[in-house]
């Protein structure tokens, strides 16, 4: 079987500004060319389901219900390291029959003085993952890594990591 979708990409941008891009998900049609919309209560919350509206590179869409698992907020170790969690898992019907199942972390790294590293994988299992099609959304990552750095380069504060 494949390795699991997955992405990674450094920002020049403080990580509680990268954060804050990555929760406002009523923005995310204004820069995400992969997740190009995301339906949730205000503010996101563990529990909340969420709907993305996932566009393929080749320009077709997909609807895909999840739920949201875990959103950790930025915190600092004794190391001076601050790390940030968002993860939710697929709920549509494949993942209730058992056929795919997927969870999609995606967290954030910053040593002291250093860019904000960002990196997203998504945890597929089930008899049904190929036709998940894991290449298709190790595309989409990678188009939402690099969209998620441009937009938080561009937020005012940016330049200060």
């Amino acid at each position: 079987m494949a390795a699991d979708p997955r992405a990674s990409v450094e920002i020049d941008a403080p990580l509680a500004a990268v954060w804050q891009v990555m929760l406002d998900t009523d923005c995310y049609g204004e820069w995400n060319p992969f997740v190009v919309r995301a339906e949730t209560p205000q503010p996101p919350a563990v529990g909340n389901p969420i709907v993305l509206h996932v566009r393929w590179a080749n320009g077709k869409g997909t609807r895909s219900p999840e739920v949201i698992t875990a959103i950790e907020p930025p915190a600092t170790a004794a190391d001076g390291t601050t790390t940030a969690l968002l993860s939710y898992e697929y709920a549509g019907l494949p993942s209730k029959l058992g056929l795919v199942r997927g969870t999609r972390h995606q967290r954030l790294t910053q040593a002291p003085g250093g860019p904000t590293t960002y990196d997203t994988v998504e945890e597929f299992s089930g008899p049904l993952v190929p036709l998940a099609g894991p290449g298709r959304v190790a595309d989409g990552f990678r188009r939402h890594a690099d969209a998620l750095k441009r937009r938080a380069e561009a937020e005012p504060g940016a330049d200060s990591p």
